[in-house]
């Protein structure tokens, strides 16, 4: 049985009751959530070491971190001290998207390093290696079983991708970004045939569902820069997957539905809340979303603007952007940062949304600070050494403000 099939018949399930231990709800209450399709617990039933968290409605703001191989650079140790990393600051899930190298065997050492949920996009994999158009629709729906057989919690597949936007797209400044959803236009225009995903769906939700794995129905046609956010062949992709998702829920599939992309502040709130109203509520995964173009090298920053605001407006799950993001692969400390800026978006949300307990980790730090206690606003901070490193730079003695000195401005009166 699915979660979902599990939280519907009224049941709490062993993960429904480890999860909500790390949230602001009841175990009732998340049931409730997950039955509704309001939230959901990726957690394939063959990923022993998984410690269950909860994506959704009322609950802390999740992040999730990309890493994965290339075809121009392929190395396991280096995908494990990433997704070490990326776990180590915070990530609640992780995402292989690895094209390079053994990509079953770095697959399957993640999933069995990884104590988060894990997901992957099998297509990827369906592509590598062969000229486009020869690949045929079993090879896509091989990848998948694969990938849903090796244990993974959750899969994008971009279901929304169909001949219809073909015209759309080819009006765009930036075409299609998402990788996905590229090679499947690319597909389809050279077969003259439906998106498989799109067409077979009702297969994947078979597949999905023996081992209980979450779909994560892909934005493949976000917006990859400013002047194409919220256009129509984004807003067709949107109420597309709506529409799946409906059907995911109805099968007791458990789904997400991914969001952009570039869009600027000012179109966040209309963004979240149109993805909310169509899809009653379904968890909604966004990429950033970045909020300006001119900052390569700094797309941390850009997405977690956005990010913030986002979840703010209702998203869920933030997927993070390094600095790297549109340059080249991330390295360690690229994924460290990328980690860190979605945490502090997410919880920025949180704390603004007023989700009940999120403040406390705020008022401990300040009543440190407050008190000149280092060690202790350290020990809170989310990234303690490097907190710590710039407290050594300075020539302060222990009690001491670092910047202020005898001037020290929380010193009594």
């Amino acid at each position: 049985m699915t979660q979902l099939d599990i939280a519907k018949s009224g049941r709490i399930s062993r993960e429904v009751r480890f999860a909500a231990k790390n949230e602001p709800v009841s175990a009732e209450t998340l049931r409730k959530l997950v039955a509704s399709g309001k939230a959901v617990l990726p957690a394939n039933q063959l990923h022993k070491n998984l410690k269950p968290m909860a994506i959704g409605q009322g609950l802390k703001t999740k992040v999730n971190a990309n890493f994965g191989t290339s075809q121009l650079g392929s190395s396991l140790k280096k995908e494990l001290e990433k997704m070490d990393m990326a776990i180590k600051y915070g990530a609640d899930a992780v995402m292989d998207l690895s094209t390079g190298g053994d990509i079953d065997k770095i697959r399957k050492e993640i999933v069995k390093r990884s104590n988060v949920p894990v997901g992957t996009v099998p297509i990827y994999q369906a592509f590598v290696g062969k000229n486009i158009k020869d690949v045929t629709e079993d090879d896509m729906f091989a990848a998948i079983e694969k990938h849903c057989n090796d244990g993974v919690d959750f899969i994008t597949v971009h279901c929304g991708v169909t001949k219809k936007a073909l015209p759309l797209s080819k009006k765009r400044l930036a075409g299609v970004v998402s990788r996905g959803g590229s090679l499947l236009l690319k597909w389809i225009s050279c077969n003259k045939i439906e998106n498989p995903l799109y067409k077979n769906f009702d297969y994947i939700l078979e597949i999905a569902k023996e081992h209980d794995v979450t779909l994560s129905l892909g934005d493949g046609l976000r917006p990859g820069c400013i002047k194409d956010a919220t256009d129509k062949p984004q807003l067709l992709e949107l109420k597309l997957l709506a529409k799946l998702a409906k059907r995911a829920r109805a099968a007791n599939v458990q789904v997400l539905i991914e969001g952009p992309g570039h869009i600027p502040l000012n179109q966040i709130e209309k963004n979240i809340k149109l993805q909310k109203k169509l899809s009653e509520n379904t968890p909604f995964y966004v990429l950033g979303p970045i909020v300006t173009d001119i900052a390569p090298g700094y797309d941390h920053i850009t997405s977690a603007i956005g990010g913030a605001l986002a979840a703010f407006y209702g998203a869920n799950f933030l997927c993070y952007v390094t600095p790297s993001e549109h340059l080249c692969l991330p390295n360690i400390q690229d994924v460290k940062e990328g980690v860190i800026a979605a945490k502090i978006a997410g919880h920025a949300a949180d704390l603004a949304r007023g989700l009940k307990g999120a403040s406390e980790r705020d008022d401990k730090i300040s009543f440190y600070r407050k008190n000149l206690n280092w060690k202790k606003t350290f020990d809170l901070a989310l990234d303690k050494e490097k907190a710590v490193a710039y407290r050594k730079r300075s020539k302060a003695k222990e009690k001491d403000c670092t910047m202020c000195g005898k001037l020290c401005a929380l010193k009594d009166l």
